[in-house]
């Protein structure tokens, strides 16, 4: 970490600031002094400087340390070779203690002042690569299940499309490299770790790399059996609903569900749903009375749970 100045003052906000605060500046001065953006001479310096800055405020154990231990151009700050130097400013602390706090909140590497091992003896900082970070994206059902390309728009103004490989699940992760902070005095860039989240669908729902679909038939269909056609991410399917199906019964129709990454294909799952008619004529209501009384009463082997006698209107 090679810091010359008071984070606060990089991003110019006050040492009370909030989470949200020190996320607004950052991203406004990323997308001031970003390199592909900013003609300015010693814009790569400034951008490096805004993001080490964000590092350790965006960190609640390293703004801890540094609130405890660091302030720029505070009372009892020192630049000699006895005193914590490289202005950063704050109480006395003994060199190769401030050393070590460095190296615990920032993985080693050179220490502002020299105290590190490659700052000893030069003002060059050592190359330092760029935080990594993270986006949640939302992709459609069907781009997760075929696949396709998002955007992804970064706190400092970039955008770039992200390939989505078929099957994926929600929640998985992809790891773009290079695409995250940038590194500092000729250091690599960090990655971008993008988490994928599947919005629902209008009648399917996923589990893993099957699909189920609800199929709505009437109490004639379920008794005599019929057939349905059900739309898929790619054309469509016949499913065969045979005689005397319950609600609930699954139909397994296989290959017809998401096409996992390694290439093997998932199953549909047609589940049976028999929907009774809510008002009927007097006509169809003799019909059903007529049929009811001569099919098999289904309580028989029921325990517990017997037909009631027929009601009779006064």
């Amino acid at each position: 970490m090679s810091l010359e100045r008071d984070p606060y003052e990089v991003l110019g906000i006050p040492r009370t600031a909030t989470d949200d605060e020190i996320r607004t500046a950052y991203r406004k001065l990323a997308r001031t002094h970003h390199p592909d953006v900013s003609t300015e001479a010693d814009a790569d310096k400034k951008f490096a400087e805004v993001q080490e800055a964000y590092e350790v405020l965006s960190d609640t154990e390293k703004r801890a340390a540094y609130d405890r231990f660091g302030r720029v151009g505070g009372p009892g700050a020192s630049t000699g070779a006895g005193g914590v130097g490289g202005g950063w400013g704050g109480q006395q602390v003994d060199p190769s203690e401030f050393s070590d706090i460095f190296e615990q909140m920032f993985g080693g590497g050179a220490a502002p002042g020299g105290f590190g091992q490659q700052g000893r003896g030069t003002s060059r900082p050592a190359p330092r690569r760029g935080i990594d970070q993270t986006r949640t994206i939302t992709v459609t059902f069907r781009t997760a299940a075929l696949g396709g390309t998002e955007h992804v728009d970064l706190d400092d103004g970039t955008k770039f499309d992200v390939q989505i490989p078929a099957g994926i699940d929600d929640g998985a992760k992809l790891r773009l490299r290079g695409r995250g902070g940038a590194g500092s005095a000729g250091g690599d860039r960090g990655d971008l770790i993008v988490t994928i989240h599947v919005g629902g669908h209008p009648y399917f729902t996923r589990q893993g790399a099957d699909l189920l679909v609800d199929i709505p038939i009437t109490i004639a269909e379920a008794a005599i059996g019929t057939s349905v056609n059900v739309s898929l991410m790619k054309g469509s399917v016949t499913v065969r609903i045979p005689p005397g199906s319950s609600s609930g019964t699954r139909l397994r129709i296989r290959g017809q569900g998401i096409t996992r990454p390694n290439g093997d294909p998932g199953d549909l799952y047609a589940v049976v749903q028999i929907v009774a008619p809510s008002d009927v004529s007097d006509d169809v209501r003799t019909h059903l009375e007529a049929i009811q009384s001569a099919l098999p009463d289904p309580r028989l082997d029921t325990p517990g749970v017997e037909t009631a006698p027929a009601r009779t209107d006064p």
